[in-house]
């Protein structure tokens, strides 16, 4: 039945193909699987640390919590650091990523949702990005979500070429490590964290809680918060996408907010909207809001 809901009418198989994409993603999986046949614990280590360091401060706190919802605020050095860590996903530069996911924030499991697993499981993990219409920085149907970034000549900049960070990594891995550190670091780490961020839109919105009724299909889900760092608290998100804090309970893991937290105790972060539930009444949702100086 879940091999059903993940494969059966799924939209992939009834759109084109995206070559471009199809074989980059391709060759990095391929990379990844060969890095199996060469582990050393040195290169596996390299590849932990940029993984955290790719999806938890650049997708997570960057991409997602700052640029997307602005939940908290930076100095503008800080923004553009995590922005940079953020391209090393290869999930595209700030001004698609931020476009694409404030559309599915608009448009949650209806017309207009880039990928929801209404339209297949599948899809809503990586055919849509495999498959039917492209859609690049300048693409007209993004450009109107992201007026803020539009206007910072950084954003615009690293989002053409965004590619740039990942490549220089990996020829930087290269030289210190030789092959070992390349596709650890580079190819298996990488599809590791992209697996992980497609969870978020596919496995999310399938399988898990949900403390509220948001009227899409966000779901809570504590394993794939592991795999990003906290973003997998999605019905919490869904219910309140503002707030830098995912993980709403003591007891839900979010990695990424305390790094937040982290940047707030150094000064570097500030005007923090955070969310908290009250665990005495937690059947009942309730929220306390709180602003964090």
């Amino acid at each position: 039945m879940r091999m059903f809901e993940m494969f059966g009418h799924d939209k992939t198989f009834t759109q084109p193909v995206v070559w471009i994409t199809a074989v980059v993603m391709m060759i990095f999986h391929i990379g990844a699987f060969a890095a199996l046949f060469v582990f050393s614990w040195k290169a596996f280590l390299v590849a932990m640390v940029l993984w955290w360091i790719a999806g938890g401060f650049g997708i997570g706190m960057g991409y997602h919590r700052l640029l997307t919802h602005r939940g908290y605020k930076t100095p503008k050095w800080m923004e553009y650091v995590l922005t940079v860590c953020g391209t090393l996903t290869l999930e595209g530069g700030p001004i698609f990523w931020v476009a694409t996911h404030r559309m599915h924030h608009q448009n949650t499991d209806k017309e207009g949702d880039p990928h929801s697993p209404r339209d297949g499981g599948f899809w809503a993990h990586v055919g849509w990005l495999l498959t039917g219409q492209t859609m690049h920085n300048d693409a007209a149907n993004l450009l109107p979500y992201v007026p803020d970034l539009r206007k910072d000549k950084f954003h615009v900049w690293i989002s053409r070429w965004h590619w740039v960070p990942i490549t220089l990594l990996g020829f930087v891995l290269l030289v210190v490590g030789g092959w070992k550190f390349l596709l650890w670091g580079i190819f298996f780490r990488t599809v590791l964290g992209l697996h992980s961020t497609w969870l978020v839109n596919s496995a999310t919105h399938m399988w898990g809680s949900r403390r509220f009724p948001t009227g899409d299909t966000s779901k809570n889900s504590f394993w794939v918060a592991l795999l990003t760092f906290g973003e997998g608290w999605h019905n919490n998100h869904h219910a309140h996408p503002q707030s830098a804090r995912h993980g709403l309970a003591w007891y839900e893991f979010d990695l990424n907010w305390y790094g937040i937290y982290a940047l707030r105790i150094l000064g570097l972060a500030r005007d923090i909207k955070a969310q908290k539930i009250n665990i005495n009444e937690d059947r009942k949702a309730a929220v306390q809001p709180e602003l964090v100086a």
